[in-house]
């Protein structure tokens, strides 16, 4: 009986019917054996576990296929950018604007912090060599979130500039800029520069 229940098994197995986790055992009564087979995961994957497969709700948009190769990359639009010249030029003329507006006229401000590197903000200290408050580089302003940002030199209050170039169209770029002396003083204008030369000159401010 025990050879006729091992054939029997392979012949299953040889037929794929998939029953992975077969249990039997062999019960004796009365000298006949009786074969028993009950089927715990039948049509599983080996080892008895289960398929888990994702769950997508009604809502859900389907992911966009990934590019496949270079070619598919390469063949997408890029968006355009200032180079790191223009991208200068850019900022100067907005700091250059915003520094001519005397946000701070109404504070004792110590120190105007520009968000710029440090390159720049000695060519725009150039530029303003006479500035009440001086101009200095953002590193240099203790910030508190909030609050009035404080001058690290002299532990008073300051003001933070910052110039935001967004991307080209042609000859023509917008920029934000703005200025932070605390949720109380905060604000900014949007400006379109357009191309004239080598220079970006202000066209618009909003």
């Amino acid at each position: 009986m025990e050879r006729d229940l091992n054939h029997e098994i392979r012949e299953l197995h040889e037929k794929d019917f998939n029953f992975v986790c077969l249990v039997y055992f062999v019960v004796s009564v009365k000298s006949q054996t009786k074969v028993i087979f009950t089927v715990v995961c039948a049509g599983l994957v080996a080892g008895c576990s289960t398929s888990q497969e994702e769950i997508r709700f009604s809502d859900e948009r389907s992911p966009s296929p990934a590019p496949t190769n270079a070619v598919e990359v390469a063949a997408r639009p890029q968006p355009a950018r200032l180079d790191k010249a223009d991208l200068l030029k850019v900022e100067m003329a907005v700091y250059g604007y915003l520094l001519q507006r005397h946000f701070w006229d109404a504070g004792e401000y110590s120190a105007i912090f520009l968000q710029a590197e440090d390159a720049e903000v000695t060519a725009i200290r150039r530029a303003f060599p006479n500035h009440s408050p001086p101009i200095k580089a953002a590193y240099r302003a203790g910030l508190r979130p909030g609050r009035t940002p404080v001058d690290k030199d002299t532990g008073r209050p300051a003001m933070i500039l910052s110039v935001d170039a967004l991307e080209p169209e042609g000859d023509m770029v917008s920029a934000i800029g703005r200025w932070y002396a605390g949720d109380a003083v905060t604000g900014f204008y949007t400006f379109e520069l357009k191309k004239s030369g080598a220079e970006w000159v202000i066209e618009s401010v909003k």
